[in-house]
């Protein structure tokens, strides 16, 4: 894990520089992280498919759609260097809109560890920062992201959702292992 994370120019950007984003229990999480690795073991450009970095925080104090906007504008903006975009959600108020999104009410998150254990794919439910140490939340571990494969996590997810994104990542990653529907987990 350390070699993905010192390796890859955008994440190691963001690790090095992570004191200045300046967000409470903020992580970089998800899809940056997993197809970085892919990227990596599949020997492409290191940004091959990257669509955007995921930066999430938990402020209960603001649930306002106004501050997670500037919040976002403010982290891009640091990272105006870096070829990827940014989204940067506060998982305390996901809840708030993710009916409208997906289709289906869910709980409030209670931090963001609850939220990663949510994300979609065991490989991308993962988040990183860096205090002083580097420090992981891996609610499924790391041998999904490492080998690499992509199961789903059924906890909140769709699959036809799941098909969705398979899609997606079979255009860009042909030869990567996307298990079917039926194996995949339930956190909940």
């Amino acid at each position: 894990m350390s070699g993905l994370v010192t390796g890859h120019p955008a994440v190691s950007s963001i690790l090095r520089r992570w004191g200045e984003i300046a967000l409470p229990d903020a992580w970089l999480t998800g899809s940056i992280v997993a197809q970085a690795r892919w990227n990596e073991h599949f020997g492409f450009d290191p940004h091959h498919g990257i669509a955007d970095a995921d930066i999430v925080y938990f402020d209960a104090g603001d649930l306002s759609a106004e501050a997670e906007e500037r919040t976002e504008l403010r982290i891009a903006s640091l990272f105006a260097d870096l070829p990827v975009r940014f989204d940067v959600k506060n998982q305390a108020r996901v809840h708030l809109w993710y009916a409208a999104k997906f289709g289906h009410a869910i709980v409030p998150y209670r931090s963001v560890p609850d939220a990663i254990g949510t994300y979609p794919t065991t490989a991308a439910a993962i988040g990183l920062r860096r205090a002083t140490d580097l420090e992981i939340v891996a609610p499924f571990g790391l041998a999904d992201l490492l080998r690499p494969v992509v199961r789903a996590n059924a906890t909140q997810i769709t699959e036809a959702y799941y098909e969705l994104k398979s899609a997606r990542w079979r255009q860009y990653w042909p030869d990567l292992e996307i298990l079917p529907w039926g194996e995949a987990v339930l956190r909940r």
